[in-house]
């Protein structure tokens, strides 16, 4: 399965690099940090990707890791760029840091558009995705978990299937209260 990376800090990266380093066939990285996505491309002989459609047209499944609500509804706008430009078939994994509601209304964009969608919230740290120990917490449609599950034990030590998609992040918030 060829797999992209949108997010490519410190925990993305980490995350690319160990599935690289598995066996697994990284195409593509994007990130606004155009240098850093660059050097992990270079690094992992992938393409550096200056559209989120490209990272589309090259991968089956993206990993998307940001930081916010704000930045999660750039990468899924309706649209112009967008990773939601021609992704019928195509799996997203969500591993950003963004609420519930915004989950949500990522699976509903993605399905419309013909695409599926996981939330994967982590509770773990650069460490965790380096050695491959992440927990993660997942929540949408189980066909969509079936189908990421090879990718994500390569990153995990422990997976929580929670539900539905929004779930995950409910739990995760409750967490950290």
């Amino acid at each position: 399965m060829n797999i992209g990376f949108v997010g490519v800090g410190r925990m993305g990266a980490n995350m690319a690099r160990r599935l690289a380093g598995r066996g697994e066939h990284v195409t593509a990285v994007y990130d606004v940090n155009r240098a850093g996505a660059t050097a992990l491309a270079s690094e992992l002989g992938c393409a550096a990707c200056q559209d989120l459609s490209e990272v589309t047209a090259e991968s089956d499944a993206i990993i998307t890791v940001v930081s916010d609500d704000t930045a999660m509804g750039k990468i899924f706008a309706e649209s112009g760029d967008s990773l939601l430009v021609n992704p019928r078939g195509k799996l997203f994994i969500n591993c950003a840091t963004v609420s519930p509601q915004v989950h949500v209304e990522v699976e509903r964009l993605a399905a419309k558009a013909g695409a599926r969608t996981l939330e994967a919230c982590m509770a773990s740290s650069i460490t965790q995705a380096q050695e491959g120990t992440l927990y993660l917490m997942l929540g949408g449609k189980e066909q969509a978990y079936r189908r990421a599950e090879p990718i994500l034990q390569k990153l995990a030590s422990s997976m929580r299937y929670i539900g539905a998609a929004g779930q995950a992040a409910n739990v995760k918030e409750r967490q950290q209260k």
